[in-house]
């Protein structure tokens, strides 16, 4: 069976980083993804899917470090379907996500200010970023003659 979960969303609120005994990092938060539509009768409507997430490891660490409520975040996982029984004894369950991997979407103003992250994914550590004046992105050239272009 086949289970890959991939979103793109607001946190709906700040990262709750704990540890296992063994010292793994593991992180809790949600996130908001929002669908917009017509109806039949030409009405538009928005529906919001809340789902919770969980991350692990390193993950874990740098999504406490630099994401807050209202950060905008790719994730990739897998769902995991929860059972527990409540304080009242009732059975209780609910879907969330196992997250393997995150991305930090926004621009450097939706960052903390303590951010120096220059790379969006977990994978790699925190760079500093560049003194002086930024450059902007170097575009290759493409050698097309103007009889390739079909239009």
């Amino acid at each position: 069976m086949y289970n890959r979960v991939i979103m793109v969303g607001n946190l709906t609120r700040d990262v709750e980083l704990r540890y296992t005994n063994s010292g793994m990092a593991i992180a809790k938060s949600g996130i908001a993804t929002n669908r917009r539509y017509r109806t039949q009768s030409g009405e538009q409507k928005e529906e919001t899917c809340f789902i919770d997430i969980t991350l692990f490891g390193r993950a874990a660490e740098v999504a406490n470090q630099y994401l807050r409520k209202g950060s905008k975040v790719l994730i990739e996982g897998r769902l995991i379907f929860e059972q527990w029984t409540d304080q009242s004894g009732n059975r209780r369950s609910k879907h969330s996500i196992a997250v393997d991997t995150m991305q930090m979407l926004g621009g450097r103003d939706e960052q903390p200010p303590s951010s120096t992250l220059s790379t969006p994914t977990y994978d790699s550590p925190p760079s500093p970023e560049p003194k002086g004046r930024e450059q902007a992105p170097k575009i290759p050239e493409i050698d097309i003659d103007e009889d390739d272009i079909p239009f």
